[in-house]
């Protein structure tokens, strides 16, 4: 990699771990200068205005997040155990996030209302995972081990509900049993749907 690679790359680490803590909107060239120790002109040699600085901040944590949660979960034979493999390793993802912030939840926030780039990148990002949790689940559907009458896009919307629960109670409510009530709950959801019901399965 070179030099002007790795600074990119500092650079985008140092802006992650900042807007991680204090949102997308938080996020400025000056600040985030005055972190790595550079000028602000050395920074917008990289990233060119404070928007293409917040988008490559959230293709970068979509990028990870697909490193850490989706690519080692599709490794999972088809059906539940995939499932099960993504929304865990997303808890588990999640639970590190609790005292630095979800970009994810934080920035939909941010910009549930505000139109623009970044919204877009949002939105694109947060889809594509709703849509691979829905595939997943349509899965376990063909291969027998959900029920054939199961509404995936419900059971999807069941299932992110419980992580929104999770960021609400771990990091505003501060639950030390946020993560425990979390896991139960997805196995009573997927209890429900399961053939035949599944109600212990780890």
């Amino acid at each position: 990699m070179r030099k002007g690679e790795q600074t990119r790359v500092a650079i985008l680490d140092a802006a992650l771990e900042l807007a991680s803590r204090d949102g997308l909107e938080g996020l400025t060239i000056g600040l985030l200068a005055d972190r790595m120790q550079m000028s602000k002109s050395g920074v917008f040699a990289h990233f060119g205005s404070r928007e293409d600085l917040q988008i490559a901040v959230i293709q970068e944590y979509h990028r990870r997040f697909e490193e850490e949660v989706f690519y080692p979960s599709i490794r999972e034979p088809r059906g539940l155990p995939r499932l099960r493999a993504m929304f865990h390793r997303w808890v588990t993802r999640h639970s590190r996030e609790i005292t630095s912030g979800c970009i994810y939840i934080s920035g939909a926030v941010e910009y549930d209302d505000r139109p623009g780039p970044i919204r877009d990148e949002l939105l694109q990002m947060v889809s594509a995972w709703k849509m691979a949790l829905t595939r997943a689940a349509r899965q376990a559907v063909e291969a027998g081990h959900l029920r054939a009458d199961t509404d995936c896009e419900q059971l999807i919307y069941e299932v992110r509900a419980l992580i929104f629960a999770l960021h609400h109670d771990a990091r505003f409510l501060q639950a030390h049993d946020a993560i425990e009530r979390t896991e139960r709950a997805f196995l009573r959801l997927i209890a429900n749907h399961t053939v035949p019901p599944l109600a212990h399965a780890a």
